[in-house]
């Protein structure tokens, strides 16, 4: 493997949104391939037409851009040396076919005739016998229809005759399957315990279990990275190598850890309650009619949600949680990928989206926040709420307080609309006789400031308290309500610097006037 170019794919089948799951798995194979300088390839997995749904590979590509980990070659991205991508595609070369019948050709596989009923009744017998995993195996196929216990005649005819069957691997009975994986070790399983999967269906085209290892084998991809789900079923894919005489075009494998629930009971669900999307963009099943809620459309940065991802289930083995995307591939390593299942932690999602936001710059988030509340800001009279300069400060001051810019609105109107409500539990608990005749005198010397700075106007503050014989603290609430409606926010005296001294005096007035008791 050391002479070999380093080449990872992701081969997700376009029968849904991506799901956060999917985005991981091909996350670790972008990190991985990076690293070592090698490709990262997309691959569409349609065999299974009856699952197909409409936009689900557009919405692929566009949530594998909007994440920063494209592929350099594959659907969507541009053809390298193994086009075509698709396996649709690809089934109109023959290759799946080839290499089904050479497993035939060696007697490591075999056409099965059955029809559904008789599977259902297979089943039902086993089950009847007690069987804890009724399958189709090396026990089972002895009482079925298939040119294992047919004779060549008798297959030759149902052929000829064009009725259906499929292909299915020959697993051999009592032997012991030893593979090794990357993160998990060696794994060993008995061949007992793996059933004879169906390698080519009755329309022609392959499954699963034929079609990525063809794949894999013809676009000499080096590591295979997919979900522990599929572990149960590595075992017949290293047989299928092995049948095929190509163990050593067999990639590496890599089985992922599954993302749980918040609790840690189960697997994380694309229905999840966590309030926290489950989808990279908005996703609409046509399908089902279901529609999901995207990081993107709530707001999330892509590289903040990358970040995230990157920590389910894997860590640096530092206590560093911050990498941008070059630091991600320079730390990643296979080796640091947890075997155990990660809990999915919707407030710590949230937090790494509160770490970009920090670091942006103001004109970055005015940018960002005059394009989401550009109605909002359309109809504000006042000009100089509109400007650059003015919008800038605005997302200084609340961003400290923020996960998401398009929170920035809801937490900052007071610098663009004068309260007429305000908070009903401080003015319960802070509104008397003697605060309301301080918020009078602080409205007069405010209109004898000659310099409206927040240290000018918090000096003028703590005078008037003291010469009025009140505790700062004890009024300090009452004023921020007075200016903004609410009970918190931003710095206090940085708000009334920001809003000018005319502006400042009016809100004072309007509330001296709203609250006489």
């Amino acid at each position: 493997m050391e002479n070999k170019r380093v080449r990872l794919r992701f081969a997700p089948s376009p029968t849904g949104g991506l799901h956060m799951g999917g985005v991981r798995t091909a996350l670790f194979s972008y990190l991985f391939a990076k690293k070592h300088k090698g490709d990262f390839v997309l691959r569409i997995e349609d065999t299974d037409q009856t699952r197909y749904v409409g936009g689900a590979e557009e919405y692929i590509i566009n949530a594998l851009k909007w994440c920063g980990i494209e592929p350099n070659e594959g659907v969507g991205f541009g053809d390298g040396a193994h086009a075509p991508y698709r396996q649709s595609e690809r089934k109109k070369l023959g290759i799946y076919k080839k290499y089904a019948e050479q497993l035939i050709a060696s007697d490591h596989a075999y056409y099965a005739f059955d029809t559904a009923e008789e599977l259902d009744v297979m089943r039902k017998r086993l089950e009847a016998a007690k069987v804890t995993a009724p399958q189709y195996n090396s026990v089972s196929r002895q009482n079925m229809r298939n040119s294992l216990t047919l004779s060549g005649d008798e297959v030759k005819k149902l052929m000829d005759a064009g009725t259906p069957y499929v292909v299915r691997l020959k697993v051999p009975r009592n032997e012991e399957i030893r593979f090794h994986d990357i993160i998990r070790g060696w794994v060993v399983v008995n061949s007992t315990q793996v059933d004879d999967k169906v390698l080519l269906k009755s329309d022609g085209m392959p499954t699963y279990h034929l079609a990525h290892i063809v794949d894999d084998i013809e676009m000499e991809i080096s590591h295979a990275v997919r979900g522990e789900e599929w572990l149960p079923s590595a075992p017949a894919h290293i047989l299928i190598y092995r049948y095929l005489n190509k163990e050593d075009k067999m990639p590496l494998f890599a089985h992922l850890p599954l993302i749980l629930k918040p609790d840690g009971n189960g697997k994380l669900s694309k229905r999840d309650k966590s309030g926290i999307p489950m989808f990279p963009l908005d996703w609409h099943d046509e399908r089902t009619g279901e529609s999901y809620t995207g990081y993107r459309e709530s707001g999330f940065f892509p590289e903040a949600f990358i970040n995230m991802l990157a920590m389910l289930g894997w860590n640096p083995g530092t206590t560093q949680e911050i990498f941008s995307i070059e630091e991600l591939i320079e730390a990643f390593t296979f080796e640091r990928v947890n075997k155990s299942g990660a809990k999915f932690d919707p407030e710590k999602t949230k937090w790494f989206n509160q770490q970009y936001l920090r670091k942006k710059s103001d004109a970055e988030l005015a940018t960002l926040f005059s394009s989401i509340f550009e109605k909002d800001l359309a109809e504000i009279q006042e000009a100089r709420y509109k400007t650059k300069d003015y919008i800038e400060t605005v997302c200084k001051l609340v961003k400290e307080k923020a996960h998401f810019v398009n929170e920035f609105w809801a937490n900052g109107t007071c610098f663009f609309i004068a309260p007429t409500t305000y908070d009903a539990d401080v003015l319960k608990k802070r509104l008397t006789p003697a605060s309301i005749d301080f918020i009078k005198q602080l409205t007069e010397a405010f209109k004898d400031l000659n310099t409206f700075t927040a240290a000018e106007t918090e000096a003028t503050f703590k005078a008037v308290a003291e010469k009025a014989g009140i505790g700062a603290g004890q009024v300090m609430q009452l004023f921020r309500v007075s200016i903004s409606g609410v009970g918190g926010g931003p710095a206090l005296f940085e708000i009334v610097e920001l809003l000018g001294q005319a502006e400042v005096v009016s809100r004072l007035e309007a509330f001296s006037t709203n609250n006489v008791l």
